[in-house]
């Protein structure tokens, strides 16, 4: 194309690949206006009109509005500024559309009714302060009270491991993985499980002697009895006596007891709490939320503990 030379509508329609009705349209708006008219009375427009036709393709192409575009191209309106607000309009949209893909993936998997539907959405548009409160109340029904006791700084730890954090821009297992911990952290319960396993914590360090470590007890029946369960030593058999002898002498000591069979039994139905899928289910979605490692499954190692303890429990 020429710089001096008018061209007419069809022409310009040719050099730019825009039907002749789509320069029209944007010529009656005024966004791109003819520099001339023929005898006749037809639109002439010069060189200038392509490069602001290819402007305008390709902001309406990237979303913006025709008014906004006009202000653009008239350089009524920075460019730069007007693609970041359009770009953080975008990325509300995106982040909006991930959260409804996340909801409508779970509902598929796992065939909710509209009910649940309904719930799931509202816990996936939970505003960061609004998740913070809802996990804060759970955590207040679980830990609350026990400021006082001795275990208290390692409870305030435990609580800040158990926060789950959304990120700003979630994927979709995310967003998944949060509506079903928020689920999961309002079931009743699941918060009267928990708050049973804090308790028992609670207690257990109470009444542990000053001269023992503190060490949680499912940690100790992981070290003692893991090696046997790798190893594949039924828990019923002579070699398993002295791996329970070893966790059942460690709670006695965490306790201040003897080790008996009240010992024992209590020590089990301790662990099956522990055990409990609910938990293991919740520290894995919490891995998933906050993009952390997957978590170490317990529940091998403490069925077999359990087992081991009840075959050598009289009824």
């Amino acid at each position: 194309m020429d710089g001096d030379t008018l061209y007419s509508i069809g022409e310009l329609a040719r050099w730019t690949g825009l039907t002749v009705k789509t320069i029209r349209f944007y010529s009656d708006r005024g966004i791109v206006a003819p520099t001339d008219r023929s005898p006749a009375g037809y639109r002439l427009y010069n060189i200038d009109a392509a490069a602001r036709l290819d402007l305008v393709r390709t902001l309406r192409e990237l979303g913006l509005d025709l008014p906004t575009i006009r202000k653009v191209v008239d350089r009524e309106l920075s460019l730069p500024e007007v693609a970041a607000a359009h770009a953080e309009a975008l990325a509300v949209q995106i982040r909006v559309l991930r959260l409804r893909r996340a909801v409508l993936m779970a509902v598929a998997e796992r065939g909710s009714t509209p009910e649940e539907t309904e719930l799931m959405h509202r816990l996936a548009q939970l505003s960061q302060d609004e998740r913070r409160r809802l996990i804060g109340d759970f955590l207040d029904a679980v830990f609350g009270g026990l400021d006082a006791a001795p275990a208290a700084p390692a409870f305030a730890g435990v609580m800040r491991s158990m926060t789950p954090e959304l990120p700003d821009n979630p994927d979709a297992e995310q967003v998944q993985a949060w509506v079903e911990l928020a689920e999961l952290s309002m079931d009743p319960d699941f918060r009267a499980m928990v708050r049973r396993t804090v308790e028992d914590t609670a207690v257990e360090q109470a009444r542990s002697d000053a001269t023992v470590p503190r060490r949680d007890i499912a940690a100790t029946v992981r070290d003692e009895a893991g090696p046997a369960l790798t190893a594949g030593v039924d828990p019923a058999s002579p070699q398993a006596d002295p791996i329970v002898a070893a966790f059942t002498a460690h709670y006695a000591r965490l306790l201040g007891r003897p080790d008996d069979v009240e010992l024992r039994r209590l020590l089990a139905t301790r662990l099956e709490s522990v055990n409990d899928p609910r938990r293991e289910r919740y520290l894995r979605l919490l891995a998933v939320v906050n993009g952390w490692p997957a978590p170490e499954s317990l529940a091998p190692v403490l069925d077999w503990s359990v087992e081991a303890l009840r075959v050598r429990t009289p009824r």
